[in-house]
């Protein structure tokens, strides 16, 4: 039995013997049932955030649950990735029908990010648990860095689309609601886009984090996307890639039922109100919120994994 089916093995007992499934931890006094509720309500509150903010669920779910709740690093990694699935796969209807996502950008950039996820999560799983734990730190709060240095630029203005994005028909058009404009737009820098987004797949797979923090800045700033429009197709991104990556969790049993369905479950259910609230809602007030929350859960995570 692998390391990884070992620990599923004991956390499934502790949980029917009412006892949480614990990192590093012991079993404290605390009823088994309140986990699987408070990890419910921190997923729906986390879903309602991250499709506005366009950086998947799992962005905010691995950090948050690693530091905060008693569960094994590489229960939450898998979780992560399922839980990023699930909030792209409830939003993702909405944000096609309103044309704030783009399938033909989306599937291009996601085949590649799909096969270097896998690699990045065997290279994940085989690292031990401390490690990751601080890798994450210090890349969550890389994160932090990034989303504060990026100026986004709310529609980019692309001259002339290049001859990959052309031949992919990497264009479309939107209404705005926040402003009632119809938009048009178009893509460019495509070779470097596909490059950055088989980098963004690796992290992906290592941390169970999604990447939708890298997808908004590489098709906003990289390839002229409009900032809406990056936002809505990050999910679709997100959702095939996860789809790709979770399994390699699955195979070396770090996906538990019982802590993943209530994750599921609030996260799809806070991801189609978030859909919804894309359209109105300025990207600066969500931004601003993520990065405090991300500042915040990337300390701690990266304290928790150098002991401190």
């Amino acid at each position: 039995m692998s390391r990884r089916r070992a620990h599923a093995a004991t956390a499934l007992a502790l949980l029917t013997t009412s006892a949480p499934v614990l990192a590093a931890a012991p079993a404290g006094t605390t009823p088994v049932w309140v986990w699987p509720l408070a990890l419910f309500a921190a997923c729906f509150v986390m879903g309602l955030i991250a499709v506005p903010a366009g950086i998947g669920g799992g962005t905010l779910f691995v950090p948050l649950v690693s530091s905060f709740f008693p569960f094994h690093l590489d229960f939450v990694r898998g979780i992560g990735l399922m839980v990023a699935l699930a909030s792209a796969l409830a939003a993702g209807p909405t944000l096609l029908r309103t044309g704030l996502a783009s399938l033909r950008l989306a599937l291009p950039l996601a085949a590649l990010a799909s096969a270097s996820s896998i690699v990045g999560a065997l290279v994940g799983l085989a690292l031990p648990a401390d490690v990751v734990q601080v890798a994450l730190g210090v890349v969550v709060l890389a994160i932090v860095g990034v989303m504060l240095m990026a100026r986004q630029s709310e529609i980019p203005r692309v001259p002339a689309p290049d001859a990959l994005s052309r031949a992919l028909s990497l264009h479309g058009v939107f209404t705005d609601r926040a402003s009632g404009r119809t938009i048009e737009w178009q893509a460019h820098r495509t070779l470097p886009g596909l490059a950055a987004f088989t980098g963004i797949g690796v992290l992906a797979g290592v941390f169970g984090i999604g990447a939708g923090w890298a997808n908004v800045p590489a098709l906003n700033l990289l390839m002229g996307v409009p900032v809406k429009v990056a936002a809505g197709t990050s999910g679709l991104v997100l959702g095939l890639v996860d789809s790709s990556a979770v399994w390699v969790y699955i195979n070396h049993g770090a996906v538990l039922p019982v802590l993943a369905v209530p994750a599921i479950a609030g996260m799809m259910l806070g991801a189609r109100l978030g859909a919804r609230l894309l359209g109105v809602l300025k990207g600066a007030s969500v931004r601003r919120m993520v990065i405090a929350v991300l500042l915040f859960a990337g300390v701690r995570s990266l304290m928790k994994g150098l002991g401190w």
